[in-house]
């Protein structure tokens, strides 16, 4: 069986392979990201699928390096890492995490000195993409749709809808996991990364919606490896337990959803996606609070507004959106704003959009118009989704393509 290390340690190395010289490193240097929201089931799935490919039984291992792919800064707003990396004694911080920030240079680590395998999209964008990366894409893993991106001979290429990205990510793993020796505190480690974005992107896998077979047969071997854990009983032990799956997701849900005593930009970035199609610029802001309660403890509606058009100036978009999730009164509830920054162009695609989706969608306007307007420069509406099925998985191609048909006009 092959030899392992603890996941601190293997953080450790691939963090050192980073700043050792070019001429001494590994070439190329293995990469594997998620997604430029930088949410749990990018930052865990990149962390597992990086250890276990390292892990592969082979003559000449190859170190895979996970990468955050957001700016070590941010990381502060990802308060749910903390349940799965608690403060502890040689355990792993989320300030063992490698990101964006420890890249090396452009000068320093060229393109064509790297290897980069996708988990949970399947477009690099963002400073990746902007450093030519997307030109070294060796693999992926992906729940969403295929853009017919990823090269047709990438080993894996893998896609299939399911909850999680981290459900796919775990069946790529579990033949090189089951060939490891066991070592009962770092599966556990290891089990409880895999369990945290499976549990939040299928709420406790309770969603109808969102569940597949793929995230129930995931959660089942994941949870194997920390069932031994759960004391002489399972049926009222009063002994210490390591996981309690409902515990587990209720500590996770407690503190990505802790987010009221953020500003707004910080609100926005915290789970951000940004596209450019044609000559337009689109970025979507997932937000776990609504509207109605955002105005009421973060700021109110200027103080929002503001802060929005802040943020897509920052950002050089001609569109931003915001999306919540929420549960007021215990019902589960989307929100969608559309706000269009761009000139007419931008107008045209948020109008269109709301035409060729708005019914499929279910919107409905939110609070008779509250944050809906319309200048000279600027054109914003607001509504209830009723359609509380589709995220921001379903919604950002909608708007996307609307992009498309525009910039071929």
């Amino acid at each position: 069986m092959a030899q392992r290390v603890s996941l601190k340690s293997f953080l450790t190395t691939a963090r050192k392979a980073l700043t050792t010289p070019a001429s001494q490193r590994p070439n190329p240097l293995t990469f594997v990201v998620g997604n430029e929201s930088a949410d749990l089931d990018s930052i865990c799935s990149a962390v597992l699928y990086a250890y276990f490919r390292t892990h592969a039984p082979s003559s000449q291992p190859t170190l895979h390096i996970p990468l955050s792919n957001l700016p070590r800064a941010d990381l502060a707003l990802r308060t749910e890492l903390n349940a799965i990396f608690p403060s502890s004694p040689n355990s792993v911080t989320p300030d063992d995490l490698i990101t964006l920030s420890d890249l090396p240079s452009p000068s320093d680590l060229p393109p064509a000195s790297t290897k980069w395998y996708l988990v949970d999209h399947n477009v690099l964008t963002g400073d990746l993409s902007s450093r030519g990366f997307d030109k070294s894409i060796a693999g992926c893993v992906d729940h969403h749709e295929d853009e017919h991106v990823i090269p047709s001979d990438a080993q894996p290429r893998v896609f299939a809808k399911c909850g999680s990205c981290m459900s796919l990510v775990l069946s790529q793993c579990q033949p090189i996991w089951d060939q490891l020796e066991s070592h009962q505190e770092i599966d556990q480690e290891l089990a409880k990364v895999a369990m945290a974005p499976i549990l939040i992107d299928t709420v406790n896998l309770t969603s109808k919606d969102k569940t597949t077979d793929w995230d129930i047969k995931a959660a089942q071997y994941a949870e194997q490896k920390l069932v031994p854990t759960l004391g002489s009983s399972r049926t009222g032990s009063s002994s210490e337990r390591y996981y309690v799956r409902g515990k587990y997701f209720d500590r996770l849900s407690e503190l990505k959803d802790s987010i009221l005593h953020l500003s707004y930009r910080d609100i926005l970035r915290k789970d951000y996606k940004r596209w450019s199609d044609g000559s337009l610029n689109l970025g979507i802001s997932t937000v776990v609070q609504g509207f109605e309660t955002c105005l009421a403890e973060v700021g109110d509606k200027q103080t929002f507004l503001t802060a929005l058009r802040d943020w897509a100036r920052e950002q050089d978009l001609d569109i931003a959106a915001v999306m919540t999730v929420s549960k007021p009164g215990g019902i589960f509830t989307r929100e969608l704003l559309v706000c269009a920054l761009g000139g007419q162009e931008a107008t045209k695609v948020a109008r269109r959009f709301v035409e060729k989706n708005g019914e499929a969608l279910g919107l409905e306007r939110w609070k008779d118009g509250a944050l809906d307007g319309e200048e000279d420069t600027e054109w914003r509406a607001c509504w209830r989704q009723m359609d509380v099925g589709s995220s921001r998985k379903q919604v950002a191609p909608m708007l996307r393509e609307v992009m498309k048909e525009s910039a071929r006009l």
